[in-house]
């Protein structure tokens, strides 16, 4: 069962979405826990969520974790299943709860209340396409299972 959490093929295309969806989620994840790149940080983030999006404290903190440590997860290629499930379960939650009922598409022009699902869909199939696949090439569960399946090295004690 742990084998199959890490295995993974040596696919560029794969570690390029894992890369670009890792960096993209370390960045939000980051402004709502940390309060870099113009974020507010882990405690009004909470407030916002809990007190005006009405999301209970468990979920809130939930989904800033699985942006922060998701995302982290995805560029290093570590736990890649695991941070994608949890990425992908935000969506959902997203979509259900505030953007679903905007309708589909980004509020490119400004004339809609606010923005729509198209993009929460788009990170829901690219985190299922990494739950399907694993990580890629140049990431530690790759680099884990390669381990796992290479056979114990000969000590040249064995020899003599």
């Amino acid at each position: 069962m742990i084998r199959k959490l890490y295995a993974t093929d040596y696919d560029a295309a794969t570690a390029i979405l894992r890369l670009v969806l890792g960096v993209v989620f370390f960045a939000h994840g980051a402004q709502k826990m940390l309060g870099w790149f113009g974020g507010y940080g882990f405690s009004a983030t909470m407030g916002l969520f809990t007190g005006m999006l009405h999301i209970p404290a468990p979920l809130a903190f939930l989904a800033i974790v699985a942006e922060f440590f998701g995302g982290l997860g995805l560029i290093l290629g570590l736990l890649t299943r695991i941070a994608a499930f949890g990425i992908g379960i935000n969506m959902i939650v997203a979509i259900v709860t505030v953007h679903g009922a905007l309708g589909f598409f980004m509020n490119w022009t400004g004339a809609q209340k606010g923005e729509g699902f198209e993009y929460h869909l788009l990170v829901l199939a690219m985190a299922v396409f990494l739950m399907i696949r694993g990580a890629g090439a140049l990431s530690v569960d790759r680099a884990i299972a390669v381990a796992a399946t290479s056979p114990p090295p000969q000590s040249d004690l064995a020899h003599t």
